[in-house]
């Protein structure tokens, strides 16, 4: 008699869901054409602007670089962790993009790469020897 056994790989990961919110000093002067409560959502890969708002191309460079840091999980002694306001790239301008992390989204790796996982390679991304 032979049996067959299947191994089943979860291949889930979370990411944080986040709010990116304009933040205007009261009474100063903002160049990037920005208004107080301009912001977007990121949800997975992709970036939500509310209808009929726009945003500076300049402010999104200056804070894309941390939105695939920011939407995972970090140690609570970590920068990333507790930092949350960037600002504008105007030197100029004195407002302020904050990111908030909104909630915790399941994927699966499968429904987001088409490279396949590879058995024995940690969560690090280190292969097991």
């Amino acid at each position: 008699m032979t049996s067959t056994t299947q191994t089943t790989i979860n291949d889930t990961f979370q990411l944080y869901d986040l709010l990116v919110e304009v933040i205007c000093p009261l009474g100063e002067p903002i160049f990037c054409g920005a208004k107080p409560g301009d912001s977007f959502r990121l949800e997975g890969e992709m970036l939500h602007l509310p209808p009929g708002q726009g945003f500076s191309i300049y402010s999104l460079s200056a804070v894309l670089p941390l939105l695939a840091a920011k939407q995972r999980a970090t140690h609570p002694n970590d920068w990333m962790s507790t930092d949350a306001e960037i600002a504008c790239p105007d030197p100029h301008c004195k407002s302020r993009l904050r990111i908030t992390r909104t909630g915790l989204r399941t994927f699966s790796h499968a429904a987001v790469t088409a490279v396949p996982l590879v058995a024995g390679v940690s969560e690090s991304g280190d292969i097991g020897r």
